[in-house]
């Protein structure tokens, strides 16, 4: 997958469609396959943004009683590439080193351009197309290393699926419901278009003075309602099955271990 992002053409989308369109019999059902994660192999970085939908920047604030200020420019970490996993894999818990296993339902997007200091009326270019992330978050390990990079990034922290819709089909600007299930229970629930940095504004933001590549990978933030943010917390455990969905991209599943 890596090598088709990174040579494909847009024609090319538009000949499987018809052809896969023609001959519906060389489709596979998917109760046939299992789905691994779009890139299972991933080798380009993962981009995260944090405190993107002012709700969540509030919630925030509510818990650490730090500036509630909206941020005025994007705020940006990483998660290791190593942490990917698709939809029905399971997400493990690591409770030998986190009590406070945490979900954030967020829109990933998926680079399939080379480029550095994009237009924003330009982004749209560069973007191969989206899927769904959970952007898996050990909150102690979090506030404990102070940076992010650690409580961001353990083994299979990243589930990110079911499939990359195409840009064609999600053209600019994207205004699309957002929910998280936590065992069916709707604890996320909101719209893209409520980003604080919307897609195009985040691509030429972070191109600035940066090259972004085929197969990078963007979060692009999450919601109020995560775990953390209730009172008191509603940390993940082992059991739990999470449900992160996104309107005409799908949904992914995973159970914590």
């Amino acid at each position: 997958m890596n090598e088709f992002i990174e040579g494909y053409c847009d024609g090319w989308i538009d000949d499987l469609a018809l052809f896969f369109g023609s001959h519906p019999e060389m489709g596979i059902s998917l109760d046939e396959v299992r789905l691994l994660a779009p890139i299972p192999e991933l080798k380009r970085n993962i981009t995260c943004l944090g405190k993107n939908y002012a709700a969540h920047a509030e919630e925030i604030h509510g818990m650490t009683g730090g500036p509630s200020e909206i941020p005025t420019h994007p705020i940006y970490f990483t998660k290791a590439i190593h942490t990917v996993i698709g939809t029905k894999e399971e997400i493990l818990s690591h409770e030998n080193i986190t009590k406070k296993l945490d979900y954030e339902a967020e829109l990933a997007v998926v680079i399939g351009r080379k480029g550095i200091d994009i237009p924003k009326e330009k982004a749209e270019e560069y973007i191969f197309g989206y899927a769904v992330a959970n952007d898996v978050s050990a909150r102690d390990l979090q506030t404990g290393h102070v940076q992010w990079f650690k409580g961001k990034s353990l083994t299979t922290h990243c589930p990110i699926g079911p499939w990359i819709v195409h840009k064609s089909v999600l053209p600019l600007p994207l205004t699309l419901d957002i929910k998280c299930y936590v065992n069916e229970e709707l604890r996320q629930s909101a719209n893209t278009g409520e980003l604080i940095f919307d897609v195009p504004s985040i691509i030429s933001d972070l191109s600035r003075g940066y090259e972004l590549r085929p197969g990078d990978i963007i979060l692009t933030g999450t919601p109020a309602g995560v775990g953390m943010g209730f009172d008191p917390p509603r940390f993940l455990k082992s059991g739990d099955e999470v449900c992160c969905m996104i309107e005409g991209v799908g949904s992914i599943v995973n159970k914590v271990k």
